[in-house]
């Protein structure tokens, strides 16, 4: 394939970058199903499988103020090596029979440390008018994990936990291997006083200054909303399956979470080539539509159209929010640094995942059925976003 002078792949350790993200991504993934079946095979209650997340979110959530400092002061592509590193002790703990909570935390600790050094590394490798195409490429190769490792974690879980668990041990160590293939980069602030105490000081400044302004701002609750709807889906899914399709097995969710991974890559292409910088804010109704046909998907009780729907919400979901955050990357970056930005990002989706799985659970614990869950979630999620584009668009009169 013949790429254009303006393609981000052809500025060196973009690739390897990708590739690293993909196997990270595929293992996180995987790892999710197999974990979730070997909830299922030691019979712990269904309210307890978004705890699992839950675990994980909570690594994001109080690391939040150390992650991005740790990002801007080594070079990034040894940043992702180690976080992959703690991601694969985390693996092996769950496949060794330890508590897989005790297990999928260590990978949430590993996934905290990660995710500012994979987004920050775009902004010290690409120039700003190529962040969107980056952002597009990162999201699909994202996505395209999302979607292998979902569905190999299903199928794999369904034939034999224990070898579920060992791909994913492999593919972290894959991942390690691509991270050393990645150009070290000078660190973006390497100086300074990184006592902890200085650090959460330095973190809820970059967090005040980023709210104060109204772009990130905009940005900061607009990918916050998603991730955490994104996450609710997820579980929702695995009960929705046997109440209304009448399938029990681990392969059908995750084929479904598939279908929406399918449609992000390509809502996410579409928006680094139609959407600027600029006119990020044209997004928003897509976001509006993806709570709309959550909706309408959660009242189908026949799997072929499900998985149309799902697409659906993957292409709309995909264009809303890769403008999103490729605006908060480049106003970090002239800010308050782009590590920082994305830990202050981090730290709002994680804490509105946390919300929603909390909320989640108890709704399950409660007896509420999947469908009546379903309807629940999209159309809180459209008039939520709904709010967010009156009030940008309010903003910008």
């Amino acid at each position: 394939m013949k790429l254009s002078a303006e393609s981000p792949l052809k500025v060196p350790g973009i690739r390897p970058v990708l590739l690293a993200q993909f196997f990270s991504a595929f293992g996180d993934n995987a790892l999710l199903f197999a974990t979730l079946a070997l909830l299922k095979n030691a019979d712990y209650p269904d309210w307890s499988q978004p705890i699992l997340q839950m675990v994980f979110v909570i690594a994001y959530i109080l690391l939040a103020p150390f992650v991005g400092h740790f990002a801007d002061r080594f070079s990034k592509g040894r940043v992702m090596m180690v976080a992959n590193s703690i991601k694969l002790i985390g693996v092996i703990a769950i496949g060794v029979n330890i508590s897989p909570f005790l297990g999928y935390s260590l990978v949430g600790i590993g996934a905290a440390a990660y995710s500012p050094a994979k987004y920050g590394i775009l902004g010290e490798l690409l120039p700003t008018k190529q962040l969107v195409k980056g952002n597009g490429l990162m999201e699909g190769s994202t996505i395209a994990a999302i979607l292998l490792g979902s569905v190999s974690g299903g199928i794999l879980a369904d034939w034999h936990v224990s070898t579920a668990l060992l791909v994913c041990a492999i593919i972290y160590a894959l991942a390690v291997m691509a991270n050393v293939m990645i150009p070290k980069l000078e660190a973006a602030r390497p100086h300074g006083n990184y006592h902890p105490k200085r650090l959460v000081d330095q973190f809820f400044k970059a967090c005040h200054t980023l709210w104060q302004d109204k772009t990130c701002r905009f940005s900061l609750i607009g990918t916050s909303m998603f991730w955490g709807a994104g996450v609710t889906l997820r579980f929702l899914l695995v009960i929705w399956v046997p109440v209304a399709l009448g399938i029990q097995d681990n392969t059908t969710p995750t084929t479904l979470n598939a279908m929406v991974a399918i449609g992000i890559v390509v809502g996410a292409f579409v928006a680094a080539k139609w959407v600027s910088l600029q006119h990020a804010g044209k997004a928003l109704p897509a976001g509006i539509a993806v709570g709309l046909l959550v909706v309408v998907f959660a009242l189908e009780t026949h799997l072929l159209p499900a998985y149309g729907l799902l697409v659906l919400v993957g292409i709309f979901g995909g264009f809303f929010v890769v403008p999103l955050n490729a605006l908060l990357q480049e106003r970090g970056q002239h800010t308050v640094g782009t590590g920082s930005a994305i830990a202050v990002q981090n730290l709002g989706e994680n804490s509105v995942m946390l919300a929603m799985l909390v909320l989640y659970s108890a709704a399950i614990w409660l007896g509420v059925s999947a469908v009546v869950a379903g309807v629940a979630f999209g159309i809180l999620f459209a008039l939520a976003i709904t709010c967010l584009w009156m009030w940008q668009l309010k903003r910008k009169a």
